[in-house]
């Protein structure tokens, strides 16, 4: 069979990406070498925008039940480890760690405009990696995307019109092949994306083990003369980071991590007797930090750890790649049904490159003062005091939950809205808009009286829906256009009217209405 586009890597980004398509109308189907999601512990907790991302998919029921689930296991944690003064208090949402330095959502300024209007997401957070990846299977079943496992991509080749993608299960053809497998990618090697970065300096382990001694760790994150550790915050987990040079000759994703190797990197970084009696489940990374050039050559993308790699802290991996799946699963499903000319590709990656090489730096700044020596101590000590004021709280906040991210588009009229994530107005009707973007569509929004009528998207109908509403949050600009990732295309403040502003941003991201004769497209 042929398909519009193969996707190589069935985790998080591969089945959100798979799920955008098929939204979007784009036949897909997801090649995954593992028979069954991967168990190993990986990223606990979803940002701002990942969380908006869902929510405007009708998937935030999901996430509310995984988010009790794993609040239910801190609380059991927090009880076994309670102090004298009482069970340690578990703050009403994720606020996050920048180095291991913890940020306390008491210090968070709510009031601050970056982190209002976001509705129902602002409450989400402590989702892990695997209950989201089961989350998003789900989904992509009831979409009808085909999801063949225990499939392994050895290789491609791309004519220019269609690519063959070789696996151990016989070749697979598609017109586009997206590859979201991960930081050892087979789909970005052969394919020649550049991958420039920077070497490690630690090798660090998460795991969940059962464990003796640990009654003298203590609970959270902690310096110490030989790295940095976590203890907590559910029975079991440890993570460790010892400077070390990236372990070399040490491969994290073959040699399998023995009972005796964790247990001599705890004790080295704690500087405690713990006897690691079983693991349960155990990760060994390090801080390589690498990003593609560009996230397309030809008729390959890449999207997630194939096409940006960095460690783990702040939690940004896994978002980062889930934002990469959003931005372009509806623009290449555009391009798929002749709605978009390939051009709209070269938007994916002008928009998500400088995020991802902002993360990059992100997570090398954080190693930079995680470093045991007295100059790193000194700069994380300022750092620290910056940490615990309510500006440098809500700064770091901001900067970790994903709020401030833009994307420089052009057009759009100059509103401060434009590029931005939109704000979950409420309607008037009891709805909000996220609710507005499950099919995957295009949304305009219009106050009575803001001078377009309803033939303002005459002809785009199949790619954009509409609302009109005569009151609602008193927030609202006049009118807006949101494109099917949430992102605000287009806007106007109340008296104004910008048709010529509104035409022109339909035709750049939804291409030209239908019924318009090919002479004049």
């Amino acid at each position: 069979m042929s398909y519009d586009v193969v996707v190589a890597g069935g985790g998080p980004v591969g089945l959100m990406l798979a799920c955008e398509l098929r939204l979007g109308g784009a036949s897909v189907v997801v090649l995954e070498r593992l028979t069954e999601i991967d168990p190993t512990i990986k990223a606990g907790a979803l940002t701002t925008p990942s969380v908006e991302a869902l929510y405007r998919r009708g998937l935030l029921p999901a996430l509310q039940e995984v988010q009790e689930r794993a609040m239910e296991l801190m609380k059991t944690f927090m009880s076994e480890h309670a102090s004298a003064e009482g069970p340690r208090r578990i703050p009403p949402r994720f606020a996050g760690h920048f180095a291991g330095m913890m940020l306390s959502a008491d210090l968070l300024d709510a009031d601050d405009p970056d982190l209002s209007g976001r509705g129902p997401a602002a409450q989400i957070g402590l989702v892990p990696q695997q209950q989201l990846e089961q989350i998003l299977a789900v989904r992509a079943a009831e979409l009808g995307v085909e999801v063949r496992r225990g499939v392994e991509v050895t290789g491609f080749t791309d004519d220019g019109e269609q690519v063959t993608v070789t696996t151990t299960g016989g070749p697979v053809h598609g017109r586009w092949l997206v590859g979201c497998d991960g930081g050892r990618s087979t789909v970005r090697k052969p394919a020649g994306f550049e991958f420039p970065g920077t070497d490690p300096e630690i090798t660090a382990y998460q795991a969940i083990a059962k464990m003796e001694g640990t009654e003298h760790l203590g609970v959270g994150w902690h310096a110490t003369p030989t790295g940095i550790y976590s203890y907590g915050p559910v029975p079991g987990r440890i993570l460790v980071a010892r400077f070390d040079g990236g372990a070399p000759g040490r491969d994290g994703k073959t040699t399998p991590v023995a009972t005796e190797e964790l247990q001599e990197a705890v004790r080295h970084v704690t500087g405690s007797d713990v006897v690691v009696r079983e693991i349960t489940s155990v990760t060994r990374f390090t801080d390589n930090a690498r990003q593609a050039a560009t996230y397309r050559l030809g008729r390959v993308l890449l999207a997630g750890d194939a096409a940006h790699v960095h460690s783990p802290f702040g939690g940004q991996g896994l978002n980062l790649g889930l934002g990469d799946a959003v931005n372009l699963g509806w623009k290449l499903a555009a391009v798929v049904r002749g709605q978009a000319p390939e051009g709209l590709l070269d938007t994916y990656t002008r928009e998500r490159h400088p995020i991802g090489a902002w993360v990059l730096d992100w997570t090398r700044a954080q190693i930079a003062l995680m470093r045991p020596d007295a100059h790193a101590r000194a700069a994380r000590a300022v750092v620290a005091d910056l940490i615990g004021t309510v500006t440098g709280t809500t700064y770091f906040v901001k900067k970790i939950s994903g709020v401030w991210q833009r994307y420089d588009m052009p057009g759009g009229g100059g509103h401060p809205l434009v590029g931005r994530s939109v704000p979950d107005y409420e309607f008037e009707d009891g709805s909000r808009l996220a609710d507005h973007l499950h099919d995957g569509r295009g949304l305009l929004v219009r106050r009575s009286g803001s001078g377009l009528d309803g033939t303002a998207v005459d002809g785009y109908g199949d790619r954009v829906a509409t609302v009109t509403t005569t009151g609602g949050d008193p927030h609202f600009p006049g009118a807006l256009l949101v494109r099917p990732d949430g992102v605000v295309a287009w806007a106007q403040d109340p008296g104004t009217t910008d048709s010529e502003g509104l035409a022109n941003a339909l035709e750049t991201w939804f291409g030209t209405p239908a019924g318009v004769p090919a002479a004049l497209r």
